[in-house]
């Protein structure tokens, strides 16, 4: 699958702010159908066409987990842990990044952070759905900035 991924103009914002703490807020990740809207222009909110709960999703979707926030030559970059479903029967489209400790993925009324759009539809039934994240590097990370 190829991502495209796009940060959300909000969370720039608020990192000059010094909302977000990457490495120690809960960080999440939440599916979405082809329905969803999935766009940074709109600051990353998507309010509606979460994947529904059930079959090896739970809405407002998966903390990250080994969450580290590095330089890469001229960059900062977040990384995580590739996150996965098991035992799942579902169709996603994309996913939002979010910061938890500041919003969720329903209201999205902050804490926005990056979208991610799949290209297309991806299924899986009654096996593991899972998220390669690129490469932590200044050119590749999914949440960098130069």
């Amino acid at each position: 699958m190829a991502i495209t991924q796009a940060m959300s103009t909000l969370f720039k914002k608020d990192l000059l702010l010094g909302d977000h703490h990457l490495d120690s807020d809960n960080i999440y990740i939440a599916l979405y159908t082809s329905s969803a809207t999935l766009s940074a222009a709109t600051d990353g909110y998507i309010t509606s066409n979460e994947v529904a709960n059930g079959n090896g999703y739970t809405t407002g979707g998966n903390a990250l987990s080994s969450k580290a926030v590095t330089e890469n030559s001229t960059s900062g970059v977040f990384d995580a842990a590739d996150p996965e479903w098991t035992s799942a029967t579902f169709t996603a489209r994309g996913a939002l990044i979010y910061n938890k400790t500041l919003g969720d993925a329903s209201s999205n009324a902050r804490g926005a952070i990056a979208i991610l759009d799949f290209g297309g539809d991806f299924s899986v039934s009654g096996g593991t759905f899972k998220i390669v994240f690129p490469a932590a590097t200044a050119n590749n990370a999914i949440v960098r900035i130069d």
